[in-house]
């Protein structure tokens, strides 16, 4: 039980309150046949899913840029597929994605409840790797804006997950330390490594039925941190 220890709670945002991948979806869906690009949904999703979370890995290590990362993602994908996708169009593409995405606010089953119990209690923050102007849309769309004090970004913190520095200065932002401070992610390298370095308490949530392991506890639906908390 960590009831009595902790006083904040820091959530990662994607693939753990936001769902990512359905939000995601749908915006493909809708700019494939607003572009009128002759690819089934599926088979898109199939090839961009694995290019996607690649890059994202290499952004986390700064080997790409922000920029690269939202055209060479698209790029790759329609290359794998054979698809004669201009630049204009890849371009047109990466910008519109960013637009539309944040238009639709799809949440982890019991995302609303959890952070609805959990609030009288703790005080609740996020630490992102998104970008900025995108991960603000996404709460205040979703509606779950108001559970949180401090929002520390990798764009802000000037690092990514899981780098020291992003856990650090949420801390500070939040004026807490460590110690009393608890981080829920699904990215075991980004959110629990990462914050577990810096002395957080964590909590792995296990979106992607990855293997068991031993670093912390593992839930795998956000009802579960009831349990703990």
């Amino acid at each position: 039980m960590l009831k009595g220890k902790i006083s904040d709670i820091f959530f990662d945002l994607d693939h753990t309150l936001w769902d990512f991948e359905k939000n995601s979806a749908l915006t493909f869906e809708r700019l494939l046949t607003e572009y009128g690009v002759d690819i089934p949904l599926d088979t898109f999703l199939k090839a961009y899913i694995p290019i996607n979370l690649q890059y994202w890995r290499m952004y986390r290590n700064g080997t790409v840029s922000k920029e690269t990362l939202r055209y060479e993602r698209l790029k790759f994908t329609f290359d794998t597929l054979e698809y004669p996708a201009t630049d204009a169009l890849i371009h047109e593409l990466a910008d519109q994605y960013m637009e539309v995405l944040t238009t639709y606010n799809h949440l982890f089953h019991g995302t609303i409840e959890i952070l609805a119990y959990l609030k009288p209690h703790y005080n609740l923050h996020i630490i992102t790797n998104g970008f900025s102007e995108v991960q603000g849309k996404k709460m205040k769309n979703a509606h779950i804006d108001h559970y949180f004090d401090v929002v520390m970004d990798s764009e802000l913190a000037g690092v990514k997950k899981p780098h020291p520095k992003i856990f650090e200065l949420a801390l500070e932002k939040a004026n807490v330390t460590a110690d009393k401070s608890l981080m829920i992610g699904d990215s075991l390298e980004a959110d629990i490594l990462g914050a577990k370095e810096v002395g957080f308490e964590v909590i792995h949530f296990n979106a992607h039925g990855e293997s068991a392991h031993d670093h912390c506890k593992i839930v795998h639906q956000l009802e579960e941190l009831r349990n703990y908390l």
